[in-house]
């Protein structure tokens, strides 16, 4: 019997229809097995269905028809609902140190580190639809006109995904619980992740400035990482020093054809409400940019006129780093990766990931927290297939990764088809 190439693959990298099939069953009389449930969910991800209704048409009647068959949305939910979380958090993390053995951490640019990043992500919000697990706050809205204060309620989860790598890959992810706030919320992962993983699973985290606390740091250096933190504004006193100390000339500057670099660095710098030294990089980056602006000529027509602009932005970063003979670049180098996870992993798992789409939500948290976790698994894996298999045999650039799931459930029915002929 012919089976789905993306399948194939899993199983042979991953051994992951043996994992799922030890998932754990929350029910008591089950009708369908976990392990179909679970399939259909992850496949309609991979495949990127938006919502539990898609999936369960596919089942009945789409691309999913022959390889799940009918399964209702109702199933799925009270399935869902019943998960273990923690048992797919731990399936999640055995997928991560298959990844690491088989060489997909590593990356030309990072000096042999792993580097892992972290941040957090709102994923929906309702002023009507709530669960146990939500969050609340009071915003403004307007209603039929009147501009009220309404309780809005909403979910945040933490990420930490490993940066260093050609594609960024999520480790795991936590949902932030009420009164807990973000920073609280990444530290619980990353150490659940070190408790899983082991402690030298990755060897740097980077983060942006909500991070830069005197207590998250010190967590990171008990639990042996070295790190790199943007500095802004919440932290007024090192910035203000930092700012004083590479007010000079620069010690390295990388001209370009589109590009300027200019670069400050200072080993030691004062952080008083930490009461120690850390390290510290500027940059000043000049780049021109083409922008594009629709105007009218005098007939009402529209024309595209193309400018020139340049724009230029000053970053300081701040480490514990240790750098020896290393340039000073790599600091720069660590702290721009950190945008990966905003600007590939986070906009990918928005817009093709469906992360942003409840689909389960209504006095079903449980249900939520185990959808996104499949969501981001089914994410990482096709991420990986696409790359390793797919993209990896392309002579030329041929379709990209919003391509990839119409091929995944289009081949759903070629499979199909050939087995039923």
């Amino acid at each position: 019997m012919r089976r789905h190439q993306f399948e194939a693959y899993l199983d042979k990298v991953f051994d992951f229809s043996t994992q799922v099939e030890a998932l754990p069953d929350g029910r008591e009389f089950p009708r369908h097995t976990e392990k179909k449930v679970f399939d259909a969910v992850f496949l309609g991800a991979a495949c990127q269905f938006p919502a539990l209704h898609r999936i369960e048409t596919e089942c009945k009647k789409g691309a999913l028809f022959k390889r799940i068959g009918p399964l209702s949305e109702d199933a799925i939910r009270y399935t869902l609902e019943r998960n273990d979380v923690g048992a797919l958090f731990a399936l999640g993390c055995q997928v991560a140190r298959q990844l690491k053995r088989n060489g997909v951490l590593r990356s030309n640019w990072s000096r042999g580190l792993v580097v892992a990043a972290v941040d957090g992500i709102e994923i929906c919000s309702s002023f009507v639809r709530c669960c146990e697990h939500c969050m609340e706050r009071q915003v403004s809205h307007r209603v039929e006109g009147e501009l009220r204060e309404q309780t809005q309620y909403y979910h945040r989860i933490c990420v930490v995904a490993v940066v260093s790598s050609a594609f960024p890959i999520p480790l795991g992810i936590r949902f932030q619980k009420k009164g807990e706030d973000e920073v609280a919320c990444s530290l619980a992962l990353i150490k659940d992740l070190i408790e899983r993983l082991g402690s030298r699973f990755f060897d740097l985290l980077v983060f942006d400035a909500l991070y830069l606390q005197t207590p998250f740091t010190a967590k990171m250096e008990d639990l042996g990482l070295s790190w790199v933190g943007t500095l802004k504004e919440n932290q007024p006193e090192l910035l203000a020093e930092a700012q004083r100390v590479t007010s000079g000339v620069p010690e390295a500057h990388a001209p370009g054809e589109y590009e300027r670099l200019l670069l400050w660095h200072v080993p030691e710098v004062y952080w008083a409400a930490a009461d120690r030294t850390i390290r510290v990089v500027k940059t000043v980056r000049t780049q021109q940019k083409n922008h594009r602006q629709i105007r009218r000529d005098e007939q009402g027509r529209k024309r595209v006129e193309k400018k020139t602009v340049t724009e230029t932005s000053t970053n300081f970063y701040v480490s514990n780093l240790e750098l020896g003979s290393i340039p000073p670049f790599f600091i720069h180098q660590l702290g721009r990766s950190r945008w990966r996870i905003d600007s590939e992993a986070f906009q990918t798992l928005a817009t093709e990931g469906q992360l942003k789409r409840p689909s389960v939500h209504q006095d079903r948290g449980q249900a939520l927290i185990a959808l996104t976790m499949i969501r981001i698994l089914a994410y990482t894996l096709t991420q990986v297939f696409f790359h390793r298999q797919v993209r990896s045999h392309f002579r030329k650039s041929s379709f990209g990764f919003c391509d990839l799931a119409r091929r995944l459930a289009d081949q759903f029915l070629i499979v199909a088809q050939t087995n039923s002929s």
